[in-house]
């Protein structure tokens, strides 16, 4: 099997400089082979918080001569690109690219899989994962076919990137007497891949929900905006025993999350 060459993360276009151009770049034949199925650990977001993280993107191949490895690429760069090409210092191209492990289900088809290890503090050498690298990713998937010929599709999918988020919630006071005023508090945080910390997520709507005591679901009651370092407050009157918490919906950067329903007993 042809092996790729591996490369870890490339976080600027300068650091493509002698990159080792896949031999469907190099001269080979282009084909009319097929590729299905191509999944990022099942379809979601790749979510990373301050620790290493290791993901699985899969696809299915098939050539009439077989195939003999293949490439899954994650990249940033202009429509019509060539995924691997080094562009210049006013296109940011970005890559995750290591080699493909295939197994034949047929003697036409096979299914390919490979392994990228993302992590936000690189002890082993390479580019840090920055926080610029939150957000959406091209996926480029090549086949090379046991004849040499290849297919390949520069923009297949896209899969997105994620920086891990925390969201927490507190009522008070508990107990806390009908019709009297109720403090709802809370905090979202994100990963900070740049400085290795949780670090508060500014200027978010965040939705504040209540579960009344003996029911399953949650109603919103109004929707606060994050302080400069993530914190959320809000009053409303205590009417009924019940858990109150904090709904984020998301972004491009950074998953949704819900806070841990806080319960409060109103006498």
């Amino acid at each position: 099997m042809r092996k790729r060459a591996a490369l870890a993360v490339l976080s600027t276009v300068t650091a493509l400089t002698g990159f080792v151009v896949p031999g469907a770049y190099a001269g080979e034949t282009q084909t009319d082979g097929q590729i299905s199925d191509v999944s990022f650990d099942g379809g979601k977001n790749i979510v990373v918080g301050l620790d290493s993280k290791t993901i699985t993107v899969s696809g299915t191949f098939t050539h009439p001569s077989g195939i003999q490895d293949a490439d899954f690429v994650l990249w940033r760069g202009p429509e019509g690109a060539n995924p691997y090409e080094a562009y210049d210092d006013r296109i940011v191209s970005q890559q995750f690219h290591y080699h493909a492990d295939c197994v034949a289900s047929s003697a036409t088809t096979s299914t390919c899989s490979q392994t990228i290890f993302l992590e936000p503090d690189w002890r082993y050498g390479g580019t840090a994962l920055a926080n610029a690298h939150a957000g959406t990713w091209k996926v480029s998937v090549q086949g090379v076919a046991n004849d040499d010929s290849w297919t390949q599709a520069a923009s297949y999918t896209t899969t997105r990137l994620q920086r891990y988020s925390k969201l927490t919630a507190n009522a008070g006071p508990e107990p806390v007497a009908k019709g009297a005023t109720l403090t709802v508090t809370g905090k979202l945080t994100r990963a900070d891949w740049d400085n290795l910390a949780y670090r508060g997520y500014t200027n978010q709507p965040v939705k504040l929900q209540f579960r009344k005591a003996g029911t399953t679901t949650y109603t919103t009651v109004k929707t606060v905006y994050t302080s400069g370092t993530g914190s959320l407050t809000t009053t409303v009157p205590a009417s009924e025993d019940g858990y109150w918490r904090w709904n984020f919906a998301g972004t491009s950067t950074t998953p949704a999350v819900k806070a841990t329903g806080d319960f409060v007993d109103v006498q």
